[in-house]
């Protein structure tokens, strides 16, 4: 119910740089038609195929890299090659040529692709997320900061974006699967009753956000969370969700302990997404952030929950 990603504005972990004094603002992509090709991993998902698209749209040589050669082969990028991100040899053979990249694939392969970077790479754009915050123990938060300390370490130019909940497209389950249990159910449990903040951010948005990415100067930091216009409580979230699909639904507060004990079994539920214990934990962090550094460094001004969610349940959502 709580999605892939999780944050928290004041955890212990790596910081994030202090504001720059000088932005680029909406003018940040002015250099991309100077960039020449450009290789987008992970471009069969959600974020990886809306990049994929933006790129197009704006005239640019892209190269789409991933392990599926079928949902490779409906992107409109004039070239395509499958590789396995996970396995370095073949990686590199898939980056040549390309002067920028944008990595859509699991943090905890950017070390990994770090180290195939081509020479002819001038810039990088790694996607992360705000998990990286999350005061609970977390392996996906660990990796998040060990492709960020991994990313600080390297001398390529680049940067590297935390989105939010990130939700869109056919492929995301963060909306999705919460809309399931709407429709089977109508009832959601929700520790504290669903009081803790969340900042969603519609996958077009983060797509808008990593394209600009590719053209922003060294007076904006190398590290930038985006995420949508403001923040609401989950419940709330839980309700537009709702209104966005058509259904009435009842939010149940529910003890903590109680949701985390029963999170294991809810795979034996028949048609039921799996919900983690570790899930029901982050559910009662909050998870709101400033974006005024989205906004002034990459030009990005994201939409309202209420539009994104219209887009994501529209019949002829991409």
């Amino acid at each position: 119910m709580n999605g892939d990603e999780a944050g928290n504005p004041s955890p212990p972990g790596p910081a994030l740089p202090d504001a720059p004094t000088t932005h680029r603002g909406a003018g940040a992509h002015s250099r991309n038609d100077r960039l020449g090709r450009i290789a987008v991993l992970g471009a069969t998902g959600s974020l990886g195929s809306a990049i994929v698209r933006r790129l197009v749209e704006k005239g640019m040589a892209v190269t789409a890299v991933g392990r599926d050669r079928a949902r490779l082969a409906v992107l409109p990028a004039d070239d395509v090659r499958v590789a396995d991100v996970a396995v370095g040899g073949r990686l590199s053979g898939a980056l040549d040529g390309a002067a920028a990249i944008v990595v859509c694939t699991p943090p905890h392969l950017a070390p990994a692709i770090l180290d195939a970077l081509p020479a002819t790479v001038r810039r990088l754009v790694l996607i992360g997320s705000t998990r990286l915050y999350t005061r609970f123990p977390d392996r996906r938060a660990d990796r998040v900061r060990e492709a960020a300390a991994a990313f600080e370490a390297s001398a390529v130019p680049g940067v590297m974006l935390h989105p939010t909940m990130v939700y869109g497209g056919r492929t995301e389950q963060n909306v999705r699967r919460l809309a399931v249990y709407i429709r089977k159910v109508g009832v959601i449990p929700l520790p504290q009753g669903g009081k803790a903040l969340v900042q969603p951010i519609y996958v077009d948005d983060v797509a808008r956000a990593a394209v600009s990415a590719l053209g922003v100067e060294t007076s904006c930091p190398r590290q930038l969370v985006v995420a949508g216009p403001e923040a609401l409580v989950y419940a709330d979230f839980v309700r537009a969700v709702a209104r966005a699909i058509g259904r009435r639904v009842i939010v149940v507060p529910v003890p903590r302990p109680l949701l985390e004990a029963c999170a294991p079994v809810t795979h034996l539920l028949p048609g039921f997404p799996r919900i983690t214990t570790g899930e029901v934990r982050r559910l009662v962090e909050d998870k709101a952030f400033e974006i005024d550094e989205m906004r002034a460094c990459l030009g990005v001004e994201p939409i309202p929950l209420e539009d994104g969610l219209a887009r994501t349940f529209a019949p002829d959502a991409p």
